[in-house]
Order: structure tokens, then C-alpha cells, then sequence
């Protein structure tokens, strides 16, 4: 038995019924539904040789080797979809809720299972999450230089009861030329969309939510047109902290790197820097002064920054001057003060 769901019943089921997405492992990696197993009805060399069949000979020669290619693999599905759902219950989609998805589904109806099928396949899903993003939301954007402890001062917001989107912690980036230092590898955007929408579906949209101020791009993952214009036009709290604080935040946090990893990073800034500034960078943090290395490359991140600042509203920022380094008087003083 086969049931079609529309994008939102689907994810409403999908809260307690596994997802299964038969699309090649490549697909799958591109962007899937959060939480959902990947069961590939054709691996990613398979897909394209009935791809060039279809092109080449025909719907009906490129149906046939998908029916040679998958016949050998029937009982393994059924085994693997009986271990992921013990309950006999399931989703299933492909891209299009198409032939993939439609077989997959008749396979598991025969052997007893209850299947759900999404309506439009993981297409469907991904127009739908992309106009999810256009939703008005009550949104307060936390800024500052770098080094001010944003992030930090985001989840102690969160531990006090307020709402939080970690941009920077889905995207596993933060943010500036350094920002790929200590992190796993990034998502692509696709996926980094889907993580997005899966935490902001959890969230209360009537009540705010705190987001740090970040470019367009997070490292290599896009922000969502409909999220990034919102956070342009919301009112900002800019945190002024002091450049010796700074200093040292960003000292314990960057200094464990090798000077190669740091050296790399900087490069990457150099031109930005100036010639004479970028060598006397590299210079010191050769040196291990790791201080000097990080005022320099300050004083292209606060100009830029501040130049970010200044494209905002005026009367939308409003400055929290803060003396200390404690995130957690930060975030009171801002719940505070908003």
C-alpha cells in the first residue's frame, strides 16, 4: 500500500517515521532532508550509464538496464528498508516522485510495508523550504568586530531563553579567511539550506530570533536569498568591544594552529592587507608574536566591518558597550537593553 503526501505531510510524518531517499549516493550528498537514509536504487556510475542509454537509444533500452541493474538488488533493499523501519512503516522519494521512487515504493508495498511517497520527489521539498525562508521573521541581528565572541555570546542568549540561528555553526565556517581553521568539512549549499530550514522549523517564528551578522556567503555556503534580505533589513545590536580583548580571544583561539595553517590563511587576505602589512604579518607570526599578527589583520577586518555597518540604517543599530570579556553578562545586558 502507497500513500501520496504533499511536502508538508511529509515532514509532518517525518517526525516520527523514517525518510528513505533512493537517489544515487552523489544526489544524496549534494542535499538531502535532514535525517533521512540514503538507499541508492542505482549507485552514481549506474545512474549515468542509463542516463547516456536514454539519450543514446531510448526510454525503453535505458528502462531495460535499469531493470538489470536493479533486479540483483531487490531482496537488499527489503532488508535494509526492514532494519530501518521495524515497523513496517516508511517515506520514500526520489527527485521527481518518479519511476525511482515509485518502484522502490511498489517493492516495499509487496513485502508488507506501509510507504509514503512525497509528492514531487525531494524537488518539491526544496522549492518548498526556499519560499519557507521569504516567511516574515522577527529577527535580531548580533554584531560586531571580529573577535567580539559572537558565537559565544549567541548560546548564552540560548542557555537565557532566547532563539538562535547558529549560521556559522551549520556551516561549519566562521566566516572570515580563518574561518575554515579547526572545522570539519563544510556542506554544500543545497544541504547548508536544508540544515537552515530544519532548525528554523523548530523555532518559534512569532517570537525573535538572534542571528550573527555575516556576509552573504558563510565560507562556501550561501545564505538564502529570503533569510539574507530579512537579515539586511533587521535592527542589529552591534557589541563595541575594545581591540585588546579581542586581541586575546583571538589569540586562544587561532594560536593552537601551525604557523603554516595561519600563513595560509593571511595569504588569503594579503592583497587586502597591503604588501609592507601583510609581511610584517607573516613576519611576526613567524616569530610567534602572535599579537602583532592579529592587530595587523584587525585592521583590515574592522574596516571592512565597519564599512558593512555603515550600508545599514542608522536608526536600526543600536551599540552595547562592552568592557570585559564574559559572554554571559553580554547576553543579559543585551536581553536587557533590546
Amino acid at each position: 500500500m502507497t500513500k501520496p503526501l504533499s511536502v508538508e505531510q511529509f515532514l509532518e510524518k517525518a517526525q516520527t517515521l523514517p525518510i528513505i531517499d533512493v537517489r544515487s549516493p552523489g544526489e544524496f550528498e549534494r542535499g538531502h532532508i535532514v535525517g533521512a537514509i540514503n538507499i541508492p536504487l542505482f549507485e552514481n556510475h549506474e545512474r549515468a550509464e542509463v542516463g547516456t542509454r536514454y539519450k543514446r537509444v531510448g526510454k525503453e533500452s535505458a528502462f531495460l538496464l535499469g531493470l538489470d541493474i536493479v533486479g540483483p538488488k531487490l531482496s537488499v533493499f527489503v532488508k535494509k528498508a526492514n532494519k530501518i523501519a521495524p515497523e513496517k512503516e516508511v517515506l520514500v522519494h526520489c527527485w521527481r516522485g518518479g519511476m525511482r521512487s515509485g518502484s522502490f515504493a511498489t517493492l516495499l508495498s509487496s513485502a508488507g510495508m506501509k510507504v509514503s511517497l512525497l509528492v514531487g520527489g525531494y524537488k518539491s521539498y526544496r522549492n518548498f523550504i526556499l519560499e519557507q525562508f521569504r516567511k516574515p521573521l522577527n529577527i535580531i541581528i548580533l554584531g560586531g568586530k571580529t573577535g567580539s565572541g559572537k558565537t559565544e555570546i549567541l548560546y548564552e542568549l540560548e542557555k537565557q531563553g532566547e532563539q538562535i540561528l547558529d549560521l556559522e555553526g551549520l556551516a561549519n565556517h566562521k566566516g572570515s579567511a580563518f574561518g575554515m581553521l579547526g572545522q570539519a568539512p563544510q556542506p554544500m549549499t543545497e544541504h547548508f539550506e536544508n540544515m537552515l530550514f530544519e532548525k528554523l522549523s523548530k523555532l518559534d517564528t512569532s517570537r525573535r530570533i538572534w542571528v550573527e551578522d555575516e556576509s552573504k556567503n558563510v565560507g562556501c555556503c550561501n545564505i538564502p536569498d529570503g533569510l539574507w534580505q530579512q537579515m539586511r533589513m533587521a535592527n542589529v545590536a552591534f557589541i563595541d568591544v575594545n581591540k585588546e580583548i579581542r586581541i586575546v580571544r583571538l589569540m586562544n583561539e587561532y594560536a593552537q594552529f601551525s604557523f603554516e595553517e595561519i600563513k595560509q590563511a593571511t595569504d588569503k587576505i594579503g592583497k587586502r592587507l597591503g604588501g609592507q602589512q601583510h609581511k610584517d604579518a607573516i613576519e611576526a607570526l613567524a616569530q610567534g608574536n602572535f599579537s602583532v599578527g592579529t592587530e595587523i589583520a584587525l585592521h583590515y577586518y574592522d574596516k571592512a566591518y565597519l564599512h558593512g555597518l555603515s550600508k545599514r540604517e542608522p536608526s536600526k543599530v543600536r551599540t552595547f558597550e562592552v568592557t570585559e570579556n564574559n559572554p554571559m553578562a553580554t547576553a543579559t545586558q543585551l536581553i536587557e537593553g533590546i
